[in-house]
């Protein structure tokens, strides 16, 4: 199993959608898949095999796709294969990056409802290998202290929020479905709010200023997300059902992956993961392990190897 620390490429979107390749970004210094002397890591996992190369792509602030990357890089190299990791940082890139073969699987997906409409553009160049969550859910969410119960109600408190929703992605499905549904729906625009777009990280760091000085604020969330336990929020009632339904998470590879690999393919749409199993792995690589993923990982198969097995051939 690789202990190795985040030797991985990062691949920067560029926000063109029909772009025919992946280009390599700069090295960031804050980023610790970094080489120290500014170069891109390309090389394979220590302890990976001759059985052929799997690239797994995912945006690492979306730390469901970081978790399950480093569970499948853990199984995938214990069976012989060598594993690659490909950061992106918008949903669109990622998954024209799926749909082209740059990437073979996107390890945790929303194609039912959050990203449907990447599905409608890119779904017969995908395979869906399987789903292993099936209780995702977008959210809004206020801190615990606030009197606000249900977005039907934000208008009434556009002044106390500043008129900002906080958001994260421009390109993420959440952002999507924030703009196109729940705004309009609820009439927030009409009401003076704007969202506020930039990062996930960026979001977590202005709901963590707010909460520290007991301020209000309301941020664009989802379940299951590390963030819900570690800060004091609360979701708010959708009473008109904007947000959506509850969707599953998906392994979502491209097209021919499970004939080219089908001893992989096979393996994975065993994996199936409950709230407790989810929750352990997030919070064992997020929480526990914050600079070393595949030891988190590797942390929670010590508990639940037997809950997804081994890749067979």
């Amino acid at each position: 199993m690789s202990r190795r620390m985040f030797g991985r490429r990062q691949v920067v979107a560029l926000g063109a959608a029909a772009a025919l390749g992946l280009t390599l970004a700069a090295c960031n210094p804050d980023n610790p898949s970094a080489d120290g002397d500014g170069t891109d890591e390309t090389s394979a996992a220590e302890g990976g095999g001759d059985k052929g190369t799997i690239t797994l792509g995912y945006i690492p602030s979306w730390t469901d796709g970081l978790s399950t990357a480093y569970l499948l890089e853990a199984k995938l190299e214990e069976a012989g294969y060598t594993v690659e990791h490909q950061e992106l940082t918008e949903a669109g890139v990622l998954y024209t990056a799926l749909a082209q073969g740059d990437v073979d699987i996107y390890p945790s997906a929303w194609p039912e409802v959050t990203h449907a409409s990447y599905m409608e553009e890119y779904g017969d160049q995908i395979e869906d290998l399987a789903t292993y969550y099936d209780n995702a859910k977008l959210t809004f969410a206020v801190p615990e202290y606030s009197e606000i119960t249900s977005i039907a109600e934000l208008p009434d408190h556009v002044d106390e929020l500043g008129g900002r929703i906080v958001g994260i992605e421009p390109g993420a499905g959440l952002t999507e479905v924030t703009q196109e549904s729940v705004i309009p729906t609820y009439g927030l625009d009409e009401a003076g709010f704007t969202l506020a777009t930039s990062s996930t990280q960026a979001m977590l760091a202005e709901l963590e200023s707010a909460v520290s000085a007991e301020e209000e604020i309301v941020v664009t969330l989802w379940r299951p997300f590390w963030a819900n336990a570690t800060y004091p929020v609360r979701d708010l009632e959708d009473p008109e059902g904007a947000l959506g339904e509850a969707e599953g998470l998906h392994f979502l590879a491209t097209a021919g992956f499970a004939e080219e690999y089908p001893e992989v393919a096979e393996w994975i749409g065993g994996i199936h993961l409950d709230d407790e199993q989810y929750g352990a792995l997030e919070s064992s690589v997020v929480n526990d392990n914050p600079d070393d993923p595949a030891a988190g990982v590797a942390a929670w198969l010590e508990q639940h190897d037997d809950v997804v097995g081994s890749v067979e051939g």
